[in-house]
């Protein structure tokens, strides 16, 4: 099996998909916040109080910090609009091809928010949120007007 045949195998396969890698989006966002940690010399007596170290996070440490809280933000936005064109799909058939396209691109764009807003990029980290936000937004708007018999 293909890559492509991977990722398109039914209809429904590219939102779940768009599922399984904005989560995995949640996931990424650990590695730059345990990196601050580290940078900040980690014990094991922080456990008792984890969040207490970010006044020790060197600036990009804190960064990594509001990007995996804003990770979570994003993901709880995207995965209805996922799901919603999931069973749009099952239920109405093909969702257009901005559907599929914006369902890739949502993981793709969190991603990239991520290292933008760790490597102090503001533009781009910018963009990256709101092309995100507008991803899961035409998901919500296809998943709706497929159920709605438009």
């Amino acid at each position: 099996m293909s890559l492509l045949q991977l990722f398109t195998a039914t209809n429904a396969t590219p939102y779940a998909w768009s599922l399984v890698l904005a989560g995995g989006s949640v996931v990424a966002s650990i590695i730059p916040l345990g990196a601050a940690r580290s940078a900040s010399n980690f014990e094991m007596k922080d456990m008792a109080a984890p969040r207490a170290m970010f006044d020790r996070f060197p600036a990009w440490g804190k960064r990594a910090s509001w990007a995996h809280q804003n990770s979570f933000e994003a993901f709880t936005l995207h995965a209805p609009a996922a799901l919603l064109a999931l069973i749009a799909v099952e239920h109405s058939g093909p969702l257009p091809a901005a559907a599929v396209v914006a369902a890739f691109a949502h993981p793709a764009f969190r991603f990239a928010y991520i290292a933008a807003y760790v490597g102090n990029v503001p533009p781009a980290r910018g963009l990256c949120w709101a092309s995100g936000l507008l991803c899961s937004g035409i998901l919500y708007s296809e998943g709706l007007k497929a159920f709605l018999g438009n």
